[in-house]
């Protein structure tokens, strides 16, 4: 990995919030221009909108780009903020009677937002988007006491595990977001239910996804010394960790392999995905 190449393409072409998580995974940043970064996404209700999920471009408050600001809290660890319990109360606000919340709340102002999301029934309860957000919710309340006591976390948790256990028909993303959760609450029973569906090579295709899109080892179990790297070989982990070194571009970023739904889109996600991969990169082998 070229560090130097990735801090220049991060320089060059990542929105503001993403070149603030680089600077502080790189040791160079401030926690505090980081949170400040986070707040431009945030609505008064608590919620987050305004295209912190790149391709939902709504400013309204969604489930969806709640992901993206526990990813920020968790990243500002051991450091605590209230804005992370204060979103904790808007997702408990939004959740319904199930213990579930909807993929989307109605978007009004649909301008970019890819149709999954525009389309989402907002009184159905979705595993997908239940489990991603609780999963990073989780790592946040390993340091902030106030997440880890709040009831719609442990509410959305028990709905996610109680819907593994009930299903044996799970889509990929819906599988590797409750890998996820699993791995946060170390629940090896649900663990090992999940892997059972995982084929020996961990690549599971994403149904209504591009042709060649998969969810891969590092998809699902991207955290270096956690449970769910026990679902797969030590050499199939050392080969995807050589093939994401592999990726990085000419121009020091890197890619992603599913469509976005605007120009902004495309580029934040390259931003997105680049910290993403110089953290598990710099997590596994140490530079």
């Amino acid at each position: 990995m070229n560090m130097k190449k990735a801090s220049d393409f991060m320089a060059t072409h990542a929105r503001t919030l993403d070149r603030r998580r680089f600077e502080v995974l790189t040791g160079r940043g401030d926690p505090d221009a980081l949170l400040a970064a986070l707040n431009a996404y945030r609505n008064p209700d608590g919620g987050y909108g305004h295209g912190l999920e790149p391709d939902l471009r709504s400013r309204t408050s969604q489930p969806g780009p709640a992901l993206h600001a526990f990813e920020v809290f968790a990243e500002l660890g051991p450091a605590t903020a209230p804005q992370a319990v204060a979103l904790c109360d808007w997702l408990d606000s939004v959740t319904l009677p199930d213990g579930g919340l909807p993929f989307a709340l109605p978007i009004p102002d649909p301008a970019g937002c890819a149709p999954f999301w525009t389309g989402a029934d907002p009184a159905a309860s979705s595993l997908q988007i239940t489990a991603v957000v609780a999963a990073m919710a989780q790592r946040v309340a390993v340091h902030d006491k106030a997440v880890a006591a709040h009831p719609w976390l442990g509410r959305a948790t028990r709905y996610c595990l109680d819907g593994v256990r009930a299903r044996d028909d799970l889509h990929a993303l819906e599988l590797a977001f409750a890998v996820w959760l699993a791995d946060a609450v170390e629940d090896s029973e649900v663990l090992a239910l999940l892997g059972a569906h995982i084929p020996e090579n961990g690549l599971v295709h994403v149904e209504g996804g591009l042709a060649d899109e998969m969810m891969r080892p590092l998809d699902f179990a991207p955290y270096p010394g956690r449970p769910a790297r026990a679902l797969f070989a030590p050499e199939a982990v050392a080969a995807e960790l050589r093939r994401l070194e592999e990726q990085q571009q000419d121009d020091g970023g890197w890619t992603v392999d599913f469509a976005s739904y605007s120009p902004a889109a495309e580029l934040e996600w390259r931003g997105y995905t680049t910290v993403k991969a110089v953290s598990i990169l710099t997590a596994d082998t140490g530079r």
